[in-house]
């Protein structure tokens, strides 16, 4: 038996691909040869005609074979998950830096929560889910920690030294060049906030949702944290919207999917989306910036300014500086600091 098995080992040694060169591929290549023209064939039959198709993007920064087994949005989406920038999300909290507990949502979390409720209006409304999942899991791998209070100190910083703002939308689309995704999910990832409106219906999804699990989980946050009360919030808005999370997140979700499958565009209906303004402006002056953030916002206003001035100082690139820390969890903000 022994000497069976040791001709077995000293088999596949021989056979191995280091005595061999290169390995011939052992199955066939149906699938692959088949793969990209069923996607194809079925999107043709299952979307809306005003979803993006997977196979008529408009292309990358940088030509490269495309994937024989995954769609351009389906290799747009693993290059984001297996990238460093999103992995680091998981060490920046969304609304309090560093807090004591594990139940605070991170920016990994906050992520997740958007991609996972993106992903499903765009099922509902049959458009490109491969696409909004890609946008939505990207859109955020740019900011830098600290949450609100950490971009305004960056944004800050960079002004008084260069005269220059800081978006962290923009430096996702940094990110999003170096790993050289589509021009669809690039489009999704600069424009999910700011001025611009998202050139597809799939950005346009990404752009709302964000909301929806922003205003919802940090209003879950808020009231763990001791800042808010359930009681405290709008009843106006609550009345429209829900008084739980799941209800309004629910809530808001249909809407959106009724109202857009009718019009053509993503839209809401204007006393759905007047409501959750409102909600935003509260949470806004409650919570964002209110008398509790004061101190929050001292503590990331000098982390950040020690680590930039330090860097800045001993001649960094400004561009480089503000890539390194943007890219820094809380933690390892608070730890680079103490060591100056």
């Amino acid at each position: 038996m022994e000497r069976r098995r040791r001709h077995r080992a000293d088999h596949h040694l021989a056979q191995s691909p280091s005595t061999l060169g290169p390995v011939r591929e052992i199955a066939g290549t149906d699938v692959a040869d088949a793969f990209a023209r069923r996607i194809r064939d079925e999107e043709e039959r299952s979307l809306s005609p005003l979803a993006v198709r997977s196979y008529e993007t408009g292309g990358r920064l940088r030509e490269e074979d495309e994937c024989r087994l995954r769609t351009p949005f389906q290799r747009d989406r693993d290059r984001i998950l297996h990238s460093k920038p999103f992995r680091r999300l998981k060490g920046k909290t969304q609304v309090f830096i560093d807090p004591q507990g594990d139940h605070y949502r991170t920016r990994m979390t906050h992520t997740l929560e958007t991609t996972g409720i993106a992903r499903g209006v765009a099922r509902a409304l049959r458009l490109n889910e491969d696409l909004t999942e890609a946008i939505g899991l990207g859109h955020d791998m740019g900011h830098p920690p600290f949450g609100h209070a950490g971009e305004e100190a960056l944004d800050e910083a960079l002004g008084e030294r260069f005269g220059r703002r800081f978006r962290h939308n923009e430096q996702s689309l940094r990110i999003a060049e170096e790993l050289n995704l589509t021009e669809e999910v690039r489009d999704g990832i600069l424009t999910h906030t700011g001025d611009r409106e998202p050139a597809t219906l799939e950005g346009k999804i990404v752009r709302l949702v964000d909301r929806f699990a922003y205003i919802n989980h940090d209003i879950d946050d808020a009231v763990r944290f001791g800042i808010l009360r359930a009681e405290d919030l709008p009843r106006e808005e609550l009345a429209v919207l829900g008084d739980t999370g799941s209800r309004r997140i629910d809530r808001l979700v249909h809407d959106l999917v009724e109202t857009s499958e009718r019009a053509g565009d993503i839209v809401q209906t204007e006393e759905v989306g007047n409501a959750m303004l409102a909600l935003r402006a509260f949470m806004f002056e409650r919570v964002y910036l209110g008398p509790h953030a004061r101190e929050e916002h001292d503590r990331a206003r000098t982390t950040v300014r020690t680590i930039f001035e330090h860097l800045v100082a001993r001649g960094d690139d400004p561009d480089a500086v503000v890539a390194f820390v943007s890219g820094m969890t809380d933690r390892f903000a608070l730890d680079y600091a103490t060591s100056l």
